[in-house]
């Protein structure tokens, strides 16, 4: 029974079945609002699943953006990898077309770009946020996305 029970617990991590956020179906907590928000537009919820540390150099976060919330426009000195867990969302790099990101996407954000992401207009949107190369990682938050930056297909 134990192993029954093991086996059913490792399929429904496995394929996304347990259902952790009351509004979005995702292997991880949503968590508490993100004490970030204020570098994002809309409200976004953070769980911090692996900190920084000297043995592993790494910082994993799971978060959870309500529909049309998003990022300021922002840059790592060090990259970013992005692993889409629920949802719909969006990213875009400067100067590039905004791009739709489902479930399963993964997003490698090289070092210095100017980007942004967020959940799609009327979506809920979660992703898992790799820093990589720490501890020398920094963030340099921008400007707010614009909304004619975010949904281009309104502009007037």
């Amino acid at each position: 029974m134990k192993k029954l029970l093991a086996l059913l617990t490792l399929a429904g991590l496995l394929t996304g079945g347990l259902t952790m956020a009351n509004e979005l179906e995702q292997p991880f907590q949503k968590g508490d609002v993100n004490p970030f928000n204020k570098y994002f537009t809309g409200t976004t919820y953070l769980t911090r699943l692996s900190e920084n540390d000297t043995t592993w150099n790494s910082s994993i976060a799971n978060v959870t953006f309500e529909p049309g919330a998003r990022t300021n426009w922002h840059k790592h000195s060090g990259g970013q990898i992005l692993l889409v867990t629920a949802g719909e969302g969006r990213y875009q790099e400067k100067g590039q077309p905004v791009r739709i990101l489902h479930k399963g996407d993964v997003v490698r954000i090289p070092l210095n770009v100017e980007h942004w992401h967020g959940a799609a207009p009327d979506s809920w949107f979660a992703h898992i946020s790799i820093e990589t190369n720490l501890p020398d990682n920094e963030t340099t938050w921008l400007e707010p996305v614009t909304d004619e930056e975010y949904n281009p297909q309104n502009k007037k």
